[in-house]
């Protein structure tokens, strides 16, 4: 038996979460699921939107709505990698987006790397359109990011780890380490 049923992958946006999930999930037992994807769909489902971006311009309402649905469509689902953001900005601040009352992790992975590295990835990334975001607010979605995994895993009794991304390869090698 595998020690982690579910695992949250968290990070802000262009931290290379969704590579490194899917990376992992190629040689293992684990299922990759992408939250925002998952929303998505939920969203075009229902006639809400056909992008992300129009998706995240939904009434935040309607985006706890479809964010609710999703978490107890996969709340059940064992050997998985959540791949989320944890933490969302919003114009009206920030938004824990990992559903912890609903499905509790097992594990949660804070995936961080330096500011040159995260905007380089944001500017490569063709299958989105990035925001580029100043270093200090970059900085400080991260701090918050941390705070509030660090409160959720206090809360569930759940493991934390915080793994560095400036090299992909270490940091797979890394993200493999723990989850076996």
């Amino acid at each position: 038996m595998r020690p982690w049923e579910r695992v949250a992958v968290v990070g802000v946006p262009g931290v290379g979460k969704t590579s490194l999930c899917k990376a992992v999930s190629l040689n293992s037992d684990y299922s990759h699921i992408n939250y925002g994807e998952l929303m998505l769909k939920t969203a075009q489902n229902r006639g809400l939107a056909t992008t992300l971006v129009e998706m995240f311009r939904l009434e935040l309402s309607i985006q706890y709505d479809i964010w609710k649905t999703v978490a107890f469509q996969i709340k059940d689902r064992k050997n998985v990698l959540l791949d989320l953001h944890g933490v969302d900005c919003f114009k009206e601040g920030y938004l824990i987006s990992l559903p912890f009352e609903i499905m509790n992790p097992d594990l949660i992975i804070i995936i961080e790397s330096d500011y040159e590295d995260i905007i380089k990835r944001r500017l490569t990334d063709s299958s989105k359109k990035r925001f580029l975001d100043r270093q200090s607010h970059l900085n400080e979605h991260i701090k918050m990011l941390r705070f509030a995994m660090i409160n959720i895993s206090a809360r569930l009794g759940c493991n934390l780890a915080i793994v560095n991304n400036n090299d992909f390869e270490i940091c797979l090698k890394q993200l493999k380490l723990i989850l076996n």
